[in-house]
């Protein structure tokens, strides 16, 4: 190849270098103002919200609820907000506080606003929230989302402010183009709640308990990448029976409410990310029909 020719590719593979960083860098621009916008965009949920109540047996419930199905480990224990995830390198987020106490998030809060809350993860002002679970609460029965309303209504005012979201840019891309999705966006705002479900050791009373797992171990609880989890989570196990499956690492109930327990593996390794704060405040009958009822699903490839 002549030195002319060669002066000429150099110059081609320079313009198309050129090229590629200019449309990276207007892709990531469309995908962060995207982002932007999606994060401001009004959802409409039409709710009626589950009555008020304050009778003692539904806060007791409301108690449990709060301290065993993830609330605590992103308001903390009082209820008044928590910072749950700080990496050090752009994100950070922290639960608001949802007590009565100054700086609530909840003050003057209908029986609508909590339900299009809880369930449906948006605000009163109809905006989606961009890290609340409500994939795992949507399917609260209507005895158990007025149980948990009844007890954060009452608990003792705790000091706090709103929520934090910071996420870097890469985040925001993604969010932007659908590869991470807020809770509104992955729910069914049209699936009635659930019917009351027994308290027992059954597989039904099981289904309704796996429901808090949804949001990490996905639909099929076959476990995978985290929906917007930070890049450092290992995925989620896959909690299918079958060879090769977490579920093989615990042969009976006792086993698995030990992981609940310790937020140990039987080897003693711990489990990265699991709210060992919130897991290990669950029932015996709570652990033991989520046992029974994974160990009923049909085996699913992880992910």
């Amino acid at each position: 190849m002549s030195a002319a020719k060669g002066r000429r590719w150099l110059r081609r593979i320079a313009v198309t270098f050129v090229a590629l960083i200019a449309l990276a860098a207007v892709a990531i621009f469309a995908g962060d103002q995207i982002g932007r916008a999606r994060m401001q965009r009004h959802v409409d949920v039409a709710v009626k919200g589950v009555p008020f109540r304050d009778d003692a047996a539904a806060i007791e419930r409301g108690r449990y609820l709060f301290a065993s199905r993830g609330c605590v480990d992103c308001h903390g224990a009082k209820g008044g907000g928590a910072v749950f995830v700080d990496d050090g390198k752009g994100l950070r987020i922290a639960g608001p506080n949802i007590s009565p106490g100054p700086g609530s998030v909840v003050a003057g809060y209908t029986p609508a606003d909590w339900e299009r809350t809880i369930r449906h993860g948006v605000n009163p002002k109809g905006r989606a929230l961009m890290v609340m679970p409500s994939e795992d609460y949507n399917r609260f029965t209507d005895d158990d989302l007025a149980s948990l309303v009844a007890y954060l209504r009452q608990i003792a005012p705790a000091n706090g402010g709103g929520p934090v979201v910071e996420l870097p840019l890469p985040v925001r891309v993604l969010y932007g183009f659908g590869v991470i999705r807020d809770a509104a966006a992955k729910i069914d705002h049209t699936r009635p709640p659930e019917p009351p479900v027994p308290d027992g050791v059954t597989t039904t009373h099981g289904a309704y308990v796996a429901n808090m797992c949804l949001g990490c171990h996905g639909a099929k609880l076959n476990g995978g990448k985290i929906p917007g989890g930070p890049p450092d989570w290992p995925p989620a196990a896959n909690l299918t029976p079958g060879e090769g499956t977490a579920m093989t690492r615990y042969p009976d109930a006792e086993a698995f409410a030990k992981l609940f327990k310790t937020g140990n593996r039987p080897d003693g390794t711990a489990v990265k990310v699991m709210p060992f704060g919130s897991l290990r405040e669950m029932s015996d009958t709570d652990v033991r029909a989520l046992f029974l009822y994974l160990k009923t699903l049909q085996p699913a490839p992880h992910g």
